[in-house]
């Protein structure tokens, strides 16, 4: 990923038009692809599964008031607040029908992003998505967050911790109580467009059961599940992430075309 970094309605947005080379036949490309992180990081655990998409369409990627080094706002974003801001910054940059992907909490934010404003998405892309509703507390999830932890490879864990660090523990704390009490599995229920749902093999964040469940409640839903991989599987797998992201596109691709 390339370093075009630029400011829309207060996000972070790194990529875009400047770093991408699609494909000359405009048939062949990929719809814009948006990638939204979770609580406490940002764009570079995203970085790798960036360099793999950017070479086929256009690709940014987004760093959200409070993270990534980003100021910190005066107040703690609802999880609509934060869907509607990410909205706006689309709208600066003209993008439509996009592919969103959300990870973590970030799959909250784009769940809501589709139901307020389907104009702007045409598959909502959730990997690691939170919080299971058998687990859905403080406790439940730090739990699940240190057994992560355990077994993620060295340098995923440098990149995430770094920037929890630069998040702060008092932000962080209070975005976790909108991650906490928003009912994404109901929220799903009443998408208008795909749902993919990505999950490493040994996520203990976000559990095989929660997954199939969540993808269940969506009227167009699916699971991919990524072997011997964890909750940051976009950075630890990225070619089998982005391979998820480009079958399904083509199966909506073929379907439509189909109903024609």
């Amino acid at each position: 990923m390339r370093s075009a970094v630029r400011e829309a309605s207060g996000i972070r947005v790194l990529g875009g038009p400047t770093t991408t080379a699609p494909p000359s036949d405009a048939s062949d490309r990929l719809p814009t692809i948006v990638l939204v992180h979770g609580i406490g990081t940002s764009h570079r655990y995203f970085s790798r599964l960036h360099r793999e998409l950017e070479t086929e369409t256009m690709v940014y990627s987004l760093d959200l008031p409070g993270f990534g080094g980003t100021p910190k706002p005066a107040f703690t974003a609802s999880v609509r607040e934060m869907a509607l801001l990410i909205a706006n910054a689309l709208d600066e940059l003209a993008v439509r029908d996009a592919v969103l992907v959300g990870h973590s909490m970030g799959v909250q934010w784009v769940v809501e992003l589709a139901l307020l404003r389907p104009d702007l998405v045409s598959l909502v892309v959730a990997i690691g998505p939170v919080a299971d509703s058998a687990h859905r507390t403080l406790a439940a999830q730090s739990r699940a967050l240190a057994v992560d932890v355990m077994g993620e490879p060295p340098l995923t864990n440098a990149v995430v911790f770094v920037d929890y660090l630069r998040c702060g523990p008092a932000y962080y704390l209070a975005q976790s109580k909108p991650m906490l009490s928003y009912p994404v599995d109901e929220r799903v229920a009443a998408l208008t467009r795909p749902l993919l749902v990505i999950r490493g093999g040994n996520d203990p964040i976000a559990g095989d059961d929660w997954c199939r469940r969540l993808a269940a409640r969506a009227p167009v839903g699916c699971v991919v599940t990524v072997p011997g991989n964890r909750h940051v599987v976009q950075f630890t797998a990225p070619k089998a992430v982005a391979g998820a992201i480009r079958s399904t596109i083509a199966r909506m691709s073929t379907d439509q075309s189909t109903r024609r």
